[in-house]
C-alpha cells in the first residue's frame, strides 16, 4: 500500500486562504464551548467566558510589533492545521464538532521523581492561569496574532521534579481514530509527537494553552490542552495532549520523521532558512493581503536567542 505523506498531497486537496475568507463565519461558533456547560468545574478551571458574548482580545501583549493586532476570532477558530481532523484548513472546525474533550487525563512520566496521571482539573488547579497575546507563525508562511489563555509548562515540569538525566520533553496527542477521523488516514504516522529541549520547555514564554480570547480552547484549536511556543513554527504546537514525558534523548517528532528535509527538530522561525518549497523571508498575516517581513525567532529574539548561542541555526533548523 502506498503511504501518502503530507508533502505529497495535491494543492487542490488543501483549502486555500481565499476559499476560506469567502466562507460564512458560522464555523466560529463550533468547538468545545458546548461541552463546558456540562462540566462547570472544568469551565471554571479553564477560565471560560460566558457564552453569548462577543470575545474580546485580552491579555498581555508579548513580542508584538506596533502594527500587530489580534487576529479575529473567526479566523483563529476557523483556519487551522490539525490533521487529526483533516488536512484542509476548514476541516478541523467542521470535523471536530462532535469531539468531546472532557473528561481528560494527562500522564506525566519518564525521568521525573513524581510521575502521575492527572484529571484535567487537577492538572491545572495548582497553577496560575494567564492571558497572553502572542505572534504565531506557520511554516506555510502565514501568521496570526492570538490571545492565548493557559499555564506555563515550566510549572508542570517543576511539579513533576525532573531528574538530572532529563534533557528533553516529549509530548503526545491523543490517538483515537473513532473520535479523530483524520487519524484513519495514513497522511502521518500517529499518534502525533513533538518535543522540546528541557531549557526551551522551561522558558517562561512556553505555555500549555487552555483557551483563546478568554474562552475555553475550541476543539479545532487543540482542546483541551495544547502547546504554544511562540518563537517556533506552528507545527511544534502539539494539540490535545495526553502525555508529557521527560527523556534523555531528542524526541523523534512526527513531521521530522515524515519529511526531515522540510521539518527540523528545532523549528525556530528563521527568515534566512527557506523551506525547500518556498521562501520564509516574508509571511502573510491572515486577514491581510500585503506580506510582512519575517522576524528572527518570530520577534522574540531578545527573549530566546541566548538559548541557541553558538549553534548553527542553518544546520539546526
Amino acid at each position: 500500500m502506498l503511504i501518502r505523506r503530507a508533502p505529497d498531497l495535491k494543492s487542490s486537496e488543501i483549502t486555500t486562504e481565499s476559499q476560506y475568507l469567502n466562507r460564512r463565519e458560522w464555523i466560529a461558533s463550533m468547538g468545545a464551548l458546548g461541552a463546558v456547560t456540562a462540566f462547570p468545574s472544568i469551565a471554571k478551571a479553564l477560565g471560560a467566558s460566558p457564552q453569548g458574548q462577543d470575545p474580546k482580545p485580552i491579555g498581555t501583549p508579548m513580542g508584538l510589533q506596533p502594527n500587530d493586532t489580534p487576529t479575529p476570532w473567526a479566523d483563529v477558530t476557523g483556519y487551522n492545521n490539525f490533521y487529526e481532523f483533516g488536512t484542509g484548513k476548514e476541516d478541523p472546525a467542521e470535523n471536530a464538532r462532535a469531539f468531546k474533550p472532557l473528561p481528560w487525563t494527562v500522564r506525566v512520566e519518564g525521568m521525573v521523581n513524581k510521575p502521575a496521571d492527572y484529571q484535567l482539573e487537577d492538572f491545572l488547579k495548582p497553577h496560575k492561569v494567564e492571558d497572553r497575546i502572542y505572534r504565531m507563525r506557520c511554516v506555510e508562511a502565514w501568521s496570526m496574532v492570538i490571545p492565548w489563555r493557559g499555564i506555563q509548562l515550566s510549572d508542570v515540569l517543576k511539579r513533576a521534579e525532573p531528574t538530572s538525566s532529563a534533557k528533553f520533553v516529549e509530548m503526545t496527542t491523543l490517538f483515537d481514530p473513532r473520535r479523530m477521523p483524520g487519524q484513519n488516514s495514513r497522511v502521518l504516522d500517529w499518534p502525533y509527537v513533538e518535543g522540546l529541549r528541557l531549557d526551551e520547555a522551561m522558558h517562561p514564554l512556553t505555555m500549555l494553552a487552555t483557551g483563546v480570547y478568554g474562552r475555553t480552547l475550541p476543539n479545532q484549536n487543540g482542546a483541551p490542552l495544547r502547546l504554544v511556543v511562540p518563537w517556533k513554527y506552528g507545527f511544534k504546537g502539539v494539540k490535545s495532549i495526553v502525555r508529557i514525558r521527560l527523556v534523555d534523548r531528542q524526541p523523534r517528532n512526527t513531521w521530522n520523521l515524515s519529511a526531515p528535509e522540510e521539518y527540523g527538530f528545532y523549528s525556530n522561525v528563521n527568515p534566512e532558512v527557506d523551506h525547500p518549497r518556498w521562501s520564509q523571508a516574508s509571511e502573510r498575516r491572515i486577514g491581510e493581503f500585503r506580506r510582512r517581513p519575517t522576524l528572527m525567532f518570530n520577534g522574540y529574539a531578545d527573549q530566546v536567542a541566548s538559548l541557541y548561542s553558538g549553534m548553527d541555526l542553518r544546520k539546526n533548523y
